[in-house]
């Protein structure tokens, strides 16, 4: 099986998930697959409260990409993986995984994919959401309450990390993307070029 890789980052709240979501809706379900790169932040249930509550997730050192790196190449050879299962309010992985198996279009999606070059080097198209940052504020405060059991001060407070981590290693790799959507989910008309695109390069190797 010839599998095309898609890596769509961009910085928290950028409107990566509502990208990836149209591009499900737009092809079979038995012809993608999702890897999240959020899957592989590091275990670190292993660690005091106070030192987990100080965790960068921000931050590159914060992912295990040598295991994301791993299972993209199984998945571009044709083998499924057991992709982990973070839990955020422990900071630790759960003893279950979640099977995927290898597609013709395998997409990963995280904040910080294009700083690892290994990553970059296994995306056939490289994909960057940009969006203004008072709308990511509004959605990463919303995400974080809802998903990580965080209070609106909490993320309040932890911004000036996020903004300052988006500015240091999300923003440069924009220059790595092969296509960037403004506006992030809103922009349609690029989630269109995009699909097409997608349905081409999938088309070419059928």
């Amino acid at each position: 099986m010839q599998t095309i890789v898609i890596g769509i980052t961009g910085g928290s709240g950028s409107g990566k998930t509502t990208v990836v979501k149209k591009i499900l809706e737009s092809f079979p379900g038995n012809e993608v697959a999702v890897v999240s790169q959020d899957a592989y932040y590091k275990d670190s249930g292993h660690l005091s409260e106070e030192v987990r509550k100080n965790i960068n997730f921000d931050h590159p050192e914060a992912f295990e990409f040598d295991l994301l790196v791993a299972h993209l190449t199984d998945l571009k050879n044709g083998k499924s993986i057991q992709e982990p299962i973070y839990d955020y309010v422990s900071s630790s992985r759960k003893k279950e995984t979640r099977l995927i198996e290898p597609r013709h279009i395998v997409i990963v999606e995280g904040i910080l994919l294009f700083t690892d070059l290994r990553v970059r080097n296994l995306c056939n198209m490289k994909v960057f959401v940009d969006a203004d940052s008072d709308h990511r504020v509004i959605r990463i405060i919303e995400r974080d309450m809802l998903e990580r059991g965080r209070t609106a001060q909490d993320v309040i407070e932890r911004y000036h990390v996020v903004k300052s981590m988006h500015e240091q290693f999300i923003e440069p790799t924009k220059r790595f993307a092969d296509i960037i959507i403004p506006q992030g989910g809103e922009n349609h008309v690029a989630i269109d070029v995009l699909v097409s695109m997608i349905r081409q390069k999938l088309n070419s190797i059928s």
